[in-house]
């Protein structure tokens, strides 16, 4: 990385990813190479993640499990001025540092996050495409669509909520009420392993009666268990 400190700062929260993390880091080498900052966030890897990671990424870190621990603590550590969450099966275009600086200096915006693409086609042409209109329409984003904040802006909501579920959908009501989102158009590119595993209906249905419970107070640990975390957040 370029020794001057970085603008943009990516925290990728990991557990147990050694499968696919060496295709998920060199994918980011070369926004490292224009000065991009790239954080692991581990939550206690049993299969080597964080070992595998070292070579490919900035800083390797351990935290505690829970995905909004893991990506609080990223940020932490982060030297950026802005900060971008990304999954270890998301993949972003080629020039997203470009796209989120620009985007945001030219329209004051204080967060925001990219329209999504799964891939396989099929239903999940359908149901990307609903999760970036319903994006668009609400102000909310899911962490599937690499959210990205400044840093003044994410220590002014208090970081991501300490919650085992939905805490992308909590962090994004928080990002509101300082501004609307920037809905970048550019595609971010994530995998459809969630939903074939489980089947692509069944986790819609089930992906939408735990936003409706959420929506009218369920507790997010219990949500979590029918998510299938084993452990909170993961």
């Amino acid at each position: 990385m370029n020794a001057a400190a970085p603008t943009l700062s990516i925290v990728m929260p990991v557990l147990d990813e050694a499968a696919g993390i060496v295709a998920a880091l060199t994918a980011l080498a070369p926004l490292r190479a224009r000065g991009v900052e790239v954080i692991i966030a581990d939550g206690g890897s049993k299969d080597g993640t964080p070992d595998i990671a070292r070579a490919l990424a900035d800083h390797v870190i351990t935290a505690p499990r829970g995905r909004a621990l893991q990506m609080n603590t990223g940020a932490a550590t982060a030297q950026g001025e802005v900060l971008l969450f990304l999954h270890a099966d998301t993949q972003l275009p080629a020039d997203a540092d470009r796209l989120i600086l620009d985007g945001l200096a030219r329209t004051g915006c204080l967060w925001g996050r990219f329209d999504i693409r799964i891939e396989g086609g099929g239903p999940f042409g359908l149901i990307s495409l609903t999760m970036n209109g319903r994006s668009r329409l609400t102000g909310i984003a899911t962490g599937d669509q690499a959210m990205f904040v400044t840093r003044a802006a994410f220590e002014a909501a208090g970081g991501y909520p300490a919650i085992a579920l939905m805490e992308d959908i909590a962090m994004s009501a928080r990002l509101k009420r300082l501004g609307r989102p920037l809905c970048l158009r550019a595609r971010v590119t994530t995998s459809p392993r969630r939903w074939r595993k489980h089947g692509v209906f069944r986790t819609v249905l089930l992906m939408w009666s735990l936003r409706l419970r959420y929506f009218f107070g369920a507790d997010p640990g219990a949500l979590a268990q029918a998510y299938g975390y084993r452990h909170a957040g993961n």
